[in-house]
C-alpha cells in the first residue's frame, strides 16, 4: 500500500540540521512510521508559524507531504512541551542522550510503537525530575530506558541465566561479556570483560523485568551505579559499534549521588 501524498502523524524531533538560508532538516520519531526525515521550509525565519511547534522534545501533531528524499512539514501543532528541561543541564543532556539512542539504533521507516511510548514517557520523567529536581530518579529512568530499548530491539542481555552455558546464575559475584550477550557464571567467567557484583546484578534484573510504576526508589552506592552504567554502556557500544556522542557530556554533568544503601532484591 502506497503512503498517501499527505498524511498526519504525531512526532517528536530527535535531531535537526540547518539547511540553506531558512530551512531545517528534521529527524522525527513517530509512533506508526518509526523514524522519518523531513524538511521544514522557512522555519528559521522569525515570521515562521512552525518554529515554536518543532522544538526538540515537543510532542507535536504534524501534517506531512511525502517527498522523494525528504517529507515536507506543511502543518505543525504542539501537543506537549517539556519546558522544565531547559532549566536543568543534566536532565536536558539526558533527554538528548535518549534521543540519540533512538536515532542511532533505529533505521528509517521501522515502526516501534512501544518504544515510542517508552521514549515519550522517559522524556516526561526527565522533565518532572528537572522541575523537582530529582536527579536520582532520572538516573533510574535512563537505565530503565536503555534496558527496555535493548529488549524491544531484540538485544536483551541475559541476567538470569549464564550467557555462556545457560545455567541459572547463583547469588555470588559473576562476570559479564557484551559480546557473549550478558552475565557469565564463575565457570564461564574467563571469557568475561568485567566482574559483575551481586548488587549490580540485582539492580539490572529489577530494571529489566519490572514495570516502571513498580520500580522502587533505589538508593545505590556510587560504586554500584558506576558498575550498572558500565555494563549497559558496554552492551550499547557493542551493538552500535560506536560511542554515543552525548554520553561524555552526560558524564560531565552528573546528578547528585544518592546516599549509599543496599540494593533492593530483584
Amino acid at each position: 500500500m502506497r503512503t498517501p501524498r499527505v498524511y498526519a502523524t504525531e512526532a517528536v524531533v530527535l535531531r535537526r540540521t540547518d539547511f540553506g538560508e531558512a530551512d531545517r532538516i528534521l529527524t522525527l520519531f513517530t509512533p506508526q512510521g518509526g523514524k522519518v526525515r523531513a524538511i521544514a521550509k522557512g522555519v528559521r525565519r522569525t515570521t515562521s508559524r512552525l518554529a515554536g511547534h518543532l522544538e526538540p522534545f515537543t510532542r507535536t501533531q504534524l501534517l506531512l507531504a511525502s517527498g522523494r528524499d525528504l517529507d515536507i512539514v506543511t502543518q505543525a501543532e504542539g501537543r506537549e512541551r517539556l519546558d522544565h528541561l531547559r532549566d536543568d543541564l543534566w536532565h536536558a543532556t539526558a533527554a538528548w542522550y535518549v534521543a540519540e539512542l533512538v536515532d542511532r539504533f533505529l533505521e528509517d521507516a521501522d515502526p516501534h510503537p512501544r518504544l515510542y511510548r517508552l521514549f515519550t514517557r522517559t522524556l516526561r520523567l526527565l522533565d518532572d525530575g528537572a522541575a523537582r529536581p530529582d536527579a536520582s530518579r532520572g538516573w533510574l529512568a535512563l537505565r530503565y530506558f536503555e534496558l527496555h530499548l535493548l529488549d524491544e530491539l531484540g538485544y536483551r542481555p541475559a541476567f538470569h541465566q549464564c550467557a555462556g552455558c545457560d545455567t541459572p546464575l547463583t547469588p555470588i559475584e559473576n562476570g559479564f561479556s557484551a559480546e557473549l550477550g550478558g552475565a557469565l557464571c564463575p565457570n564461564c567467567a574467563r571469557y568475561a570483560q568485567r566482574r559483575l557484583s551481586l548488587d549490580a546484578l540485582k539492580v539490572l534484573r529489577l530494571l529489566q523485568t519490572t514495570e516502571w510504576e513498580a520500580v522502587p526508589r533505589l538508593r545505590l552506592s556510587i560504586a554500584v551505579r558506576a558498575e550498572v552504567e558500565a555494563v549497559i554502556q558496554a552492551t550499547l557500544r557493542f551493538h552500535l559499534d560506536r560511542d554515543l556522542k552525548s554520553w561524555p557530556f552526560l558524564q560531565a554533568a552528573p546528578p547528585t549521588p544518592a546516599s549509599p544503601a543496599p540494593a533492593t532484591s530483584a
